[in-house]
């Protein structure tokens, strides 16, 4: 008898445990739903629901390699953007329980809707798939994609023929590209090589590995001291110009209310970053010391008229010609001039 009553005891604990256990890991996975649109801010503390707290003796943040007690958005340990990480909760009944979660840390100020006037449009060879796009003087520098196709070229702005091509070998897929002095650095896709040419012959003197923290190559572009890179993520490279496959440091990115990723095509000016977001009709501005987004320019319009029946479409080529921003996109039949308002 007393052991059928200790069995009973032993089940009916057991139960409990199980029904504190759900009861916390679903308070936790609502909170974290309700917030994932939210988001968070640098400093903000993470006030989590009572059926976590008051059955805790100890919660932590792992971020994968390392984990922190402190329920702080911390930038030591949280980028702009979405975060993926797992709370660990040690109970007051000595269970250890972890949950998943995604903490989305937007930035505090709104990014600014930058309007703008088309002024003039020029001839663009519609065969050309562009990943990389810049303008020197009235001198355009483009990278152009796609295996079997894929190309560096350079030609007077408004002229409909190149005055220099170099075409690569069919399993090579180009990316962005950056002019540094008088060398060209083209990246490749997912063949992991970064190219290096003599600007004025197209000559290559070299090719380096891409940093393994990319895990593709986009866009590029040169800030005066580092080439800046996109991989597709949320995420900017910073790396050094001598051996590109070193990474300097990386910058994430994010708006008020908004997780960017897919960055694309890149320019640098003025002290801003211009990004394209792949499938997307706009532009991003952004700090580079910080990677929110000061503002955005819509393309819709000229986006629409472009992409017509094929979404591949997009835009997609970023140049400064003085103060005025020039665009283009894959395919696309123009390059258009506006002046930035």
């Amino acid at each position: 008898m007393k052991r059928n009553i200790t069995i009973g005891l032993g089940a009916f604990f057991l139960l409990v445990s199980c029904s504190n256990k759900e009861k916390i890991l679903d308070a936790l996975v609502n909170f974290n739903n309700s917030k994932e649109a939210e988001g968070y801010h640098f400093g903000d503390q993470l006030k989590l629901p009572k059926e976590v707290t008051e059955n805790a003796e100890q919660v932590a943040i792992s971020f994968g390699d390392h984990e922190s007690s402190r329920l702080t958005i911390d930038p030591k340990f949280f980028t702009l953007g979405d975060n993926e990480v797992t709370f660990i909760i040690k109970t007051k009944n000595g269970e250890t329980l972890n949950q998943d979660a995604t903490i989305n840390v937007f930035a505090k100020t709104p990014e600014q809707n930058i309007t703008y006037q088309i002024i003039k449009d020029y001839p663009h060879d519609p065969e050309n798939f562009v990943e990389g796009f810049l303008i020197e003087g009235n001198t355009v520098y483009e990278s152009d994609g796609l295996e079997g196709a894929s190309q560096l070229i350079k030609y007077t702005l408004g002229a409909a023929v190149p005055t220099l091509v170099t075409r690569q070998p069919a399993h090579i897929f180009s990316e962005g590209c950056a002019v540094v002095g008088d060398k060209i650095f083209q990246l490749t896709y997912r063949n992991r090589k970064i190219f290096v040419y003599d600007k004025n012959t197209f000559r290559r003197l070299s090719e380096f590995r891409m940093p393994k923290a990319m895990k593709e190559g986009w866009g590029l572009t040169y800030d005066g001291e580092n080439l800046i890179a996109t991989d597709g993520s949320k995420n900017l490279f910073y790396l050094d110009v001598n051996d590109p496959s070193e990474v300097v440091k990386t910058v994430s990115v994010a708006g008020n209310t908004t997780v960017y990723d897919k960055l694309n095509e890149l320019e640098y000016h003025d002290g801003f970053i211009y990004a394209n977001v792949w499938h997307q009709p706009f532009i991003l501005k952004i700090n580079p010391a910080t990677g929110e987004v000061a503002g955005k320019l819509d393309f819709t319009k000229i986006t629409e008229e472009n992409v017509q029946e094929d979404s591949e479409h997009v835009l997609n080529g970023i140049a400064f010609k003085g103060n005025n921003m020039l665009v283009t996109g894959k395919n696309w039949p123009k390059i258009y001039e506006v002046s930035v308002q």
